[in-house]
């Protein structure tokens, strides 16, 4: 597979690709790679993958059957499968993008993210321990830390509909099939079942109940049983 690799390097290499280590970089013959575009040790290129220009592919990145556009940042240690990335998007650290990925322009996927059969559009942003599966994110999302999209059943996959400038707090479960209308706002620690309606607020959870003189301080000096 990979026979040929000093000789891919050196024509990249001629036409403007520049590699920190060009021993630890692997390309196959199948990669294209835009001008400009920096290339860390331990990158594993595999397929038909198209880079664009004055792209960053840092450290232990493995890229195989994916277009990227212009001014991608991939950040170290991502795994990025048979997806779609436009212009100016930043991935990573630690993130998984498994087949059917689609990300528009400006784009931002964060540390230990997973997507998968999922298409988010300009400006959104997935930044922090999150799952998104079998979606469609309109623009300008935010999508909060420890979100998941609840895709199966356990026998059918169903989709995830987010509309544009949505605002998901943290620890959000989304409960497939479900539409989440523009402008939406969902609380934090929501389970979501039934679609959202434009520029409503969605809360789903307990009520918190404070229970007094029961804290730390009031446990001193008890003994265990």
């Amino acid at each position: 597979m990979f026979e040929n690799r000093q000789e891919i390097i050196k024509r990249l290499q001629d036409e403007g690709v520049r590699f920190v280590d060009p021993e630890r970089v692997y390309i196959t013959d199948g990669a294209s790679i835009g001008a400009g575009t920096l290339v860390y040790p331990d990158v594993y290129i595999e397929g038909e993958v198209t880079i664009g220009a004055d792209c960053v592919i840092e450290a232990n990145v493995l890229i195989r059957d994916t277009v990227l556009g212009d001014g991608v940042t991939v950040k170290m240690c991502c795994y990025i499968t048979e997806s779609t990335i436009g212009d100016r998007v930043a991935i990573g650290p630690f993130a998984h993008l498994r087949p059917g990925t689609e990300l528009m322009d400006g784009v931002k996927i964060g540390n230990f993210v997973e997507t998968k059969k999922s298409k988010i559009a300009e400006g959104s942003k997935v930044n922090h321990l999150t799952y998104i599966g079998d979606s469609d994110i309109g623009k300008s999302v935010n999508v909060g830390a420890g979100t998941i999209t609840c895709n199966y059943d356990g026998v059918n996959k169903h989709r995830t509909v987010i509309g544009n400038g949505v605002f998901i707090g943290s620890d959000t479960q989304l409960v497939a099939p479900v539409n989440i209308g523009d402008d939406a706002l969902i609380g934090a620690g929501s389970t979501i079942t039934r679609n959202v309606e434009p520029n409503a607020l969605a809360v789903s959870r307990s009520r918190q109940t404070n229970y007094p003189d029961r804290g730390f301080r009031s446990r001193k000096g008890k003994k265990e049983k």
